[in-house]
């Protein structure tokens, strides 16, 4: 609605006439008006707002909130703020184009049946001359495109499919609503799971991944969005900032700010961060990442007279990077603050001002101080990890296995910072992909190889990263990935019954002659069912005391007194030892107990032979580190039976060779 607030030629006698007139424009038009000149019949905008001044589009002033992907005045109205968006992925959907439909060629419907969708399918494909026998690599793309998008008029359904006097007109949506219907939240879990199958992420094609609406993107700094500025590296970033000529109005009131940013990228480069962009997705990070984001975020608080502890640091990290990592950590206590860093890493234990050492082993072999004073004082000692500093440990192969003679081979992986790479990965060897932090290693082998080989071996869902091809597959028949996720996240779950372990003990026991006779089964000799537990605990062991805006405490069962399992079960033993007992010893005290019980001595030796036999039977799977959990993991695989054609991708810590 446009309204006419005035009308008058221009003149210096008007000035006051033409001022009041421009007030009441903007206030009656919000900030916004137009004059129209009669002799050219042009019209010219004016706005106190930000606006277009040949298409008068203005607007609003803008605020933090509206560069914010997690505000609904900045995010992306299609995607939300994510950035991509679910579609049907046609290739899950029609895999075998060499089939027809009838025969089951559009994979959501399955083979023919007489329902209304394979009807109203079929009075669509007569449109084209085509029926339900057709194969579809026969069927026009113009009539797929409306079996998958529905069509734009009723379809006629013949009345004797129908069972009526008349024929039927229906209109038909398509089966890509139908699936996309089944991912809302309100449908079932199952519903949901079954049409996550026929969907595949891609980006979202009006923001094309900005994750901002047009108008956000639109505001531009030396030429360049948000977006783009957030997608460069930490580097370059800081780079651009040093190097950035503003106009002297902008660049005054800019000054602080740009400074402030300078000293926290400065934080960041510190630490070994300079490959990561500030538009990196915080569950890409490695843990090391994280953690040294953390450590760059104290740092800059300038913080004194602060106790931090680290747990190994410098996980995943290059020996280049490890460096600023240390620089960082000294800068850190040049502030004033004490540093207490749990570490296996050679530079930052000979970086130290102050080292403790424990051991003399692990576990029960364990816990006592074998050391403590200055790194260099600590080298003429002969404690095991003296030693291996020194280098008087160190084992070397003897050989490099032959490997198979066979090669997975990868072609044209350019994901993320991939350069269309070609790799071979020779079957049947130990090979370690490294380089320094960044570098793509977790790119190529954990975002693009692994979910290759399981969608080929398993039919995951996990999209790959781009690549082009994949030869060698013939030469596998499983894929194993061995990372660092938890074993269990219950106090319930432990090695013993990850590894499978526990089965085979149990079966032990309940054909032990006193567990005969009382008819026991194996239920009676599991701490998670009725029978043979403690149900004073339930079978944990111990009773949680909640505590009032204080952590829960734990406390042993007053009744089990932590064995778990009640009095009648507790008297069936096996040389002298109950199950609570044998949850109670150590791998390394286990293997000589179970000697020579062979289903039980190959999985509890595979647990021993990745260095694990310090733990418990029955240690909690929470109370394990994340080195640990990967390497049960691996135990299980290892204390199966033999099978060769299997690959195990493992994410290892960089370590020098001790």
């Amino acid at each position: 609605i446009e309204i006419v607030i005035d009308k008058l030629a221009v003149d210096t006698k008007d000035t006051p006439r033409l001022a009041k007139s421009v007030s009441v424009a903007f206030k009656q038009g919000d900030g916004l008006l137009a004059v129209l000149d009669v002799q050219d019949n042009g019209v010219r905008y004016y706005s106190k707002h930000l606006m277009d001044p040949v298409s008068g589009i203005s607007y609003k002033d803008p605020s933090p909130h509206d560069f914010s992907f997690n505000s609904t005045l900045g995010a992306c109205p299609r995607c939300k703020g994510l950035g991509t968006v679910s579609v049907i992925d046609v290739d899950k959907v029609i895999p075998d184009r060499s089939l027809s439909i009838r025969q089951g060629g559009i994979v959501p419907l399955g083979k023919y049946k007489s329902a209304l969708i394979f009807w109203q399918i079929e009075a669509l494909l007569k449109e084209y001359e085509c029926d339900l026998d057709t194969p579809l690599n026969d069927v026009p793309q113009e009539a797929v495109d409306d079996i998958f998008s529905g069509s734009e008029h009723d379809l006629r359904i013949p009345a004797e499919l129908v069972h009526a006097s008349n024929d039927y007109f229906i209109h038909y949506d398509g089966l890509g609503k139908y699936i996309q219907q089944m991912c809302d939240q309100e449908m079932s879990a199952a519903a949901q799971k079954w049409a996550e199958q026929f969907n595949k992420q891609t980006e979202c094609p009006l923001c094309h991944g900005a994750r901002l609406n047009t108008e956000s993107l639109h505001f531009l700094i030396d030429g360049k969005n948000i977006h783009e500025v957030t997608s460069m590296d930490l580097t370059s970033l800081y780079h651009w900032l040093q190097n950035l000529q503003l106009p002297p109005m902008q660049e005054k009131i800019g000054r602080e700010i740009i400074r402030e940013i300078l000293t926290r990228l400065k934080f960041l480069l510190d630490v070994g961060l300079d490959y990561l962009s500030l538009g990196r997705g915080s569950t890409t990070l490695s843990g090391g990442e994280s953690q040294r984001i953390r450590l760059a975020t104290q740092i800059g608080s300038q913080l004194v007279n602060v106790l931090y502890i680290l747990d190994e640091p410098s996980i995943g990290l290059h020996q280049r990077d490890n460096k600023r990592l240390i620089r960082s950590l000294k800068s850190l206590r040049d502030l004033g603050n004490t540093i207490v860093v749990v570490e296996h890493d050679r530079d930052m234990m000979l970086s130290a001002d102050y080292i403790i050492d424990l051991g003399p082993r692990a576990g029960r072999l364990g816990g006592e101080i074998v050391f403590q004073g200055r790194p260099a004082d600590m080298l003429k000692q002969s404690t095991l990890t003296a030693d291996y500093l020194n280098g008087k440990i160190f084992q070397e192969p003897s050989a490099l296995r032959p490997g198979n003679g066979k090669s997975l081979v990868l072609r044209g992986a350019s994901g993320n910072n991939l350069k269309h790479i070609d790799v071979a990965f020779p079957l049947g060897k130990l090979i370690c992909v490294t380089g320094v932090s960044g570098s793509g290693k977790s790119t190529l082998v954990t975002d693009t190889l692994l979910p290759i080989l399981s969608q080929h071996f398993y039919r995951s869902l996990q999209e790959p990263l781009p690549y082009d091809s994949i030869e060698g597959l013939d030469a596998l028949d499983k894929v194993i990935n061995v990372d660092q996720s938890p074993i269990g996240r219950t106090p319930r779950s432990n090695p013993a019954t990850y590894t499978g372990v526990f089965s085979d003990i149990r079966n032990l026991f309940v054909h032990l002659p006193e567990a005969s006779i009382r008819g026991y089964k194996p239920g009676r000799f599991s701490f998670n069912t009725s029978g043979g537990r403690c149900e004073a605990c339930k079978g944990n062991g111990y009773k949680t005391i909640e505590m009032n805006f204080l952590p829960n405490v734990l406390v042993p069962c007053e009744v089990c007194h932590g064995k778990r399992y009640n009095r009648e079960t507790l008297e069936v033993r096996f040389k002298g030892k109950s199950i609570a007992d044998v949850l109670d010893m150590t791998i390394n005290q286990a293997v000589g107990f179970f000697q020579n019980v062979p289903a039980i001595i190959r999985k509890l030796k595979a647990m021993q032979d990745v260095g694990l036999g310090y733990i418990k039977l029955g240690q909690s799977s929470t109370t394990l580190s994340g080195g640990e959990s990967q390497r049960v993991k691996l135990a299980t695989e290892l204390g199966k039976k033999d099978r060769p054609h299997t690959v195990h991708p493992r994410r290892a810590h960089h370590r020098v060779a001790f």
